[in-house]
């Protein structure tokens, strides 16, 4: 007879909140892990294929329906010992966006990544492994701007780079990199003082689908 092992879709949410990194996670009520720091999921229907059921964790569970989160596959986690209940399979997804609502779920709350240091499961496993998706995705692709608002600031897009590689990059040398990548920043014409000081450029996000040339974490900013 072939073994029936459950299925779930766990995501990591990430989202820059009051200048830290931050994931959406809730407190276990319950064992095992009870009072630990866990992501949300839910098991797979047998009417839905895994996007959709990212989808709707995303929108149930997590309680952000509707909301503008870019969401992919990040990783499949399976090793036998992962849930101490029973044998379960879990296909995790990375959803990355702006400033994010306060969840509409009460049991769900914003934490610091650097905060969570103990989860439960393999919870933070999967979370620091969708921390370096993220981290890699922002040197080759410009999915960065995934976390500002539609028009922005090139010091908008750099305070994000700082957050999320957690390191500080030189302002000048950021500037003339992100606007030579090709395709990454389209310019609206319009301009903001809403950090004082001089009028500032406003941007969105262009069609690259890849940067060129890339934004490397090891090159000496």
């Amino acid at each position: 007879m072939v073994p029936r092992i459950p299925v779930s879709v766990d995501l990591v949410v990430l989202t820059v909140r009051c200048q830290a990194l931050s994931a959406l996670v809730w407190r276990r009520n319950k064992q095992p892990y009870e009072g630990r720091w866990a992501l949300s999921g839910g098991f797979i229907q047998l009417d839905e294929d895994l996007p959709a059921a990212a989808e709707r964790v995303l929108a149930e569970r997590a309680g952000l329906p509707g909301a503008p989160v870019h969401l992919e596959q990040l990783q499949t986690y399976g090793y036998p010992d992962r849930d101490p209940r029973q044998r379960v399979l879990s296909v995790a997804y990375l959803g990355l966006a702006p400033d994010l609502p306060a969840s509409t779920e009460a049991h769900m709350s914003w934490q610091p990544v650097s905060s969570l240091r103990e989860m439960a499961f393999d919870h933070r496993r999967i979370m620091v492994d969708g921390i370096e998706r993220a981290r890699g995705k922002l040197e080759y692709t410009p999915l960065g701007a995934a976390f500002c608002p539609p028009e922005f600031t090139v010091a908008d897009l750099r305070r994000v780079y700082e957050i999320v590689w957690d390191r500080p990059l030189d302002p000048r040398n950021f500037h003339r990199k992100v606007t030579k990548a090709e395709g990454f920043l389209v310019p609206t014409g319009r301009t903001t003082t809403r950090d004082g000081g001089r009028p500032a450029k406003l941007y969105r996000r262009g069609p690259a689908v890849f940067l060129h040339p890339p934004m490397l974490r090891s090159l000496k900013e």
